[in-house]
């Protein structure tokens, strides 16, 4: 090798030592493989059941990917709740690889906690903290999740004899409810009643009516449209008022009734038919007239007529009659004639027909 190559030689592995001499940085400890603790904690109460959701934490504090989570603790205790000395309860979670070219949803969790009766309360301004504590594989936390607050106000039994039926004004829903005793100042009860359409989960209130010294509970649901299947069931709710906001807390619901709103109920009988005679100077004839039906699912009328001496009448229109008068021209002289009217609906129900009007054609 030339003076002139060695010295090159030299030059670049000096270059290379610097170079590789820049990126050494002091030694990084190792990772703690603490979760980040949630910061989303979510709590509804239904009854004695509080239900916890949260996201599941995927990065630890250093800002690493959790690799290996450990068990989550549920966390309870009066006040702010600082640490969690006697979990609840404890769950495991895990977390589920991403598919590839999508955007992977945040995994969640959630736990369902009963509320003993000792921790019930009357007083409506208790409450207990819940928090949830992530670990890691070797049983330690960075700390609690965020602090959700629940209130412990005792909720009513659910209504007892759930009924639901059919009739003419719509859905008929009956049940038996206990006497309350005087409930403090700021806490109301009352029951409700809530309905959903078949192969649908939206809820709708059907209904809601005070809880106190009454026991016996009737309600009408009109606001149904007829031959579709609905499901019904009810609940207590206690309601808590808190200067100008109110809590409310759901109680246990009934068993859920199916019913078929099935019109089968025929319109209101007409009424006051009247009939009067027309003849001098003209083809003679009987104008009719009635009170008109006031049902919003009524389509027309049917007149019928029988004549003196005859048991059953005939049906004179051919077309239903949409307004409430009818004019008959086909009278004879010298005969007396019976008329009657009946309501028919969209669905083809007929009423009964109305007491009988009779005019005399000289």
């Amino acid at each position: 090798m030339t003076r002139m190559a060695l010295r090159f030689a030299l030059a670049v592995s000096a270059t290379l030592m610097l170079a590789a001499c820049a990126t050494i940085g002091p030694p990084q400890p190792p990772s703690l493989e603490l979760p980040k603790p949630p910061t989303d904690l979510r709590a509804s109460r239904k009854g004695n059941r509080v239900n916890l959701t949260w996201t599941i934490p995927t990065m630890t504090t250093d800002r690493e990917t959790v690799r290996s989570p450990g068990p989550t603790l549920i966390c309870r205790g009066p006040g702010e709740l600082s640490a969690c000395d006697t979990p609840a309860g404890k769950i495991t979670t895990a977390i589920s690889p991403p598919k590839a070219g999508a955007a992977a949803p945040k995994p969640q969790a959630s736990y369902t906690d009963a509320l003993s009766s000792q921790l019930e309360s009357d007083d409506p301004s208790a409450f207990i903290t819940y928090a949830v504590q992530v670990l890691n594989r070797d049983g330690r936390a960075a700390g609690l999740s965020n602090r959700v607050h629940v209130p412990l106000a005792r909720t009513l039994p659910p209504p007892r004899d759930f009924r639901v039926r059919v009739a003419k004004e719509g859905v008929v829903l009956n049940w038996l409810g206990g006497i309350i005793a005087v409930p403090p100042a700021d806490v109301q009860y009352a029951y409700r009643v809530y309905r959903r359409g078949e192969g649908s989960s939206e809820r709708v209130m059907a209904g809601e009516a005070p809880a106190g010294v009454e026991t016996s509970f009737t309600m009408i649901d009109a606001n149904i449209e007829w031959q579709r299947t609905y499901y019904y069931h009810a609940e207590a709710v206690t309601v808590i008022h808190r200067n100008s906001s109110q809590l409310e807390i759901e109680g246990d619901d009934t068993q859920e009734i199916k019913v078929f709103a099935d019109d089968v109920f025929p319109p209101t009988v007409p009424a006051a038919l009247q009939a009067v005679y027309s003849g001098p100077g003209q083809k003679p004839f009987i104008d009719l007239v009635w009170a008109p039906v006031t049902d919003a699912d009524l389509v027309g009328y049917n007149v019928y007529r029988r004549e003196e001496g005859v048991t059953n009448p005939v049906k004179l229109n051919a077309e239903l009659i949409k307004a409430p008068a009818y004019r008959d021209e086909n009278v004879a002289p010298q005969k007396v004639y019976f008329y009657s009217v009946s309501g028919v609906d969209v669905r083809g129900n007929e009423s009964a027909r109305s007491e009988e009007a009779s005019e005399a054609v000289p």
